[in-house]
C-alpha cells in the first residue's frame, strides 16, 4: 500500500513541524507539495529522504518526498512544470509493480489574468497529452489544481481517471469534503484539491487541517 499525501503550503507558511508530524504519525510514504518554502523541505527531507524537493525563498516550490528510493523527472509544462515520481518493487517493499505519482500544482484562472488562462490551458493540456500517451501502468495524479469538479479544467483530467475522493466517500456514504478556504483557519469551502487514479484500488481518503495553510492536506491510501 502507498500513502500518499498532497498539500499546498500557502507561500512556504504552512506550520514544518505540523506538517513534520501529520506525515509521521500516519506514516505517510509519498508527500507532494505545492507551494514549497526551505523549511518545510528541511523537514520533510528528515522524514523522507528520497524523492526530489525543489523549494523557493519566495514558497513557490514544488516537489515529492519519498520513504523509498524512486526515479524522479520533470514534466515541463507552461508556466510550471509537474513533478513525476516512478516506483518500482525492487525500492519498495510490497509494490506488484512499477507506479507513478504525478505532482501538478494548476495556475489560478482568477490570479493574472488573461494571462493565467493561457498557462492554465497550457498545463492542463500538457498533462492530459502525457496521460495519453504515457505506458500504462497504476498512475495517480495529485496536487493543488484550483479546480472544484464543476470546471473544466478538472472534468478535462478526470476524463480518464477515477476521483479517489469521490470512491471513498461513496463507500461510507456521505460527500467528498472541501478543502480550501480563503485564508488559514477559515471553513473550507472548496474542494480543489485531489487525487485522480487509474489501475489502483482506493482503500481511504481523508482530510487534515494544516495549519499556517488555506488547503487542508489530502491523504489517500492506495493499493495495486
Amino acid at each position: 500500500m502507498l500513502r500518499v499525501l498532497s498539500a499546498n503550503l500557502l507561500y512556504g507558511r504552512a506550520d514544518a513541524g505540523a506538517l513534520l508530524e501529520l506525515v509521521r504519525a500516519l506514516e505517510v510514504t509519498v508527500v507532494a507539495v505545492q507551494e514549497l518554502g526551505p523549511r518545510q523541505a528541511e523537514a520533510l527531507a528528515t522524514l523522507l529522504p528520497h524523492g526530489k524537493l525543489e523549494p523557493t525563498p519566495e514558497g513557490t516550490g514544488l516537489g515529492i518526498a519519498l520513504r523509498h528510493p524512486g526515479e524522479v523527472e520533470w514534466l515541463p509544462l507552461p508556466h510550471r512544470d509537474a513533478c513525476v515520481a516512478r516506483l518500482s518493487p525492487s525500492g519498495w517493499p510490497g509494490l506488484a509493480r512499477e507506479v507513478e505519482i504525478l505532482n501538478a500544482h494548476l495556475a489560478n484562472p482568477v490570479i493574472g489574468v488573461p494571462a493565467g488562462w493561457h498557462h492554465r490551458r497550457g498545463q492542463v493540456a500538457g498533462l492530459a497529452a502525457y496521460l495519453a500517451s504515457a505506458e500504462p501502468r497504476p498512475r495517480a495524479l495529485v496536487g493543488d489544481f484550483n479546480a472544484t469538479p464543476a470546471w473544466p479544467a478538472y472534468r478535462r483530467l478526470a476524463a480518464e481517471l477515477d476521483d479517489a475522493a469521490v470512491l471513498a466517500a461513496a463507500r461510507s456514504g456521505r460527500a467528498p469534503e472541501p478543502t480550501w478556504g480563503p485564508y488559514p483557519g477559515s471553513p473550507r469551502l472548496l474542494r480543489i484539491d485531489h487525487v485522480l487514479i487509474d489501475a489502483f484500488d482506493v482503500l481511504d481518503f481523508r482530510v487534515f487541517r494544516l495549519p499556517g495553510s488555506d488547503h487542508s492536506a489530502v491523504v489517500a491510501d492506495l493499493a495495486v
